[in-house]
């Protein structure tokens, strides 16, 4: 505000406009749980009582979606995900071999995979995806 009473909007308009995309992605994730946590299971995908996410102190370990028995501190792991939620990249194959090294840092099991991607997917072996249309179902249905 200090810099908008100043007459310097545009500098804090710049601040948002380089921030943006790490924002939005971070605001969309607990949406995007609450929507897999109604829509599934839908297959190869059980469905899961909670779904969150995992990060390590160091967030050298970073899982956006984790689907388990219950929650906050979970049991049973159910599934493992990762939100890539931009406007021009598709979750693609280095996106997917990231989350299986993370899955890997968490569970030595071979957990279901799901991705969610505003802009499609360009790889094969996730058990889920979803976009902003499977997403919207979830309040549809």
């Amino acid at each position: 505000m200090a810099e908008i009473v100043r007459g310097r909007g545009d500098l804090t308009l710049e601040r948002i406009r380089q921030g943006w995309t790490a924002w939005r992605g971070r605001a969309v994730e607990p949406l995007v749980r609450e929507a897999l946590a109604r829509l599934l299971s839908d297959g190869a995908v059980p469905a899961a009582p909670a779904v969150g996410g995992y990060r390590t102190r160091t967030n050298d370990v970073e899982i956006d979606i984790v689907g388990a028995d219950r929650g906050p501190v979970a049991r049973r792991l159910l599934f493992v995900g990762s939100i890539t939620w931009l406007e021009r990249s598709a979750f693609d194959r280095h996106d997917m071999a990231a989350l299986l090294k993370h899955r890997a840092a968490l569970t030595d099991e071979p957990l279901p995979t799901v991705a969610v991607s505003r802009s499609g997917f360009a790889c094969e072996g996730l058990d889920g995806a979803y976009g902003p249309d499977e997403l919207l179902r979830a309040w549809r249905e």
